[in-house]
């Protein structure tokens, strides 16, 4: 298990556990990212990432993607 900070690019992953605050992890669950569901990182630009959810591509911050195991 690790951060979805450092998946590799182009791989595909299963989510395992999504922590934070409550309201992160409510936020984050909202956009698709639920234990179970698979997570596919695009590509990193400044620190944040461009990732594949759900059939949708979505911007998160670090901070966010280190809160998604994987």
């Amino acid at each position: 298990m690790m951060p979805l900070v450092l998946a590799d690019p182009g791989q595909e992953n299963m989510i395992l556990r999504v922590g934070g605050s409550p309201e992160m992890k409510k936020h984050l669950e909202d956009m698709g990212f639920v234990a179970g569901g698979s997570v596919t990182v695009m590509n990193t630009i400044g620190g944040n990432l461009i990732v594949k959810v759900k059939e949708s591509r979505v911007a998160i911050s670090r901070e966010m993607a280190a809160k998604i195991m994987v």
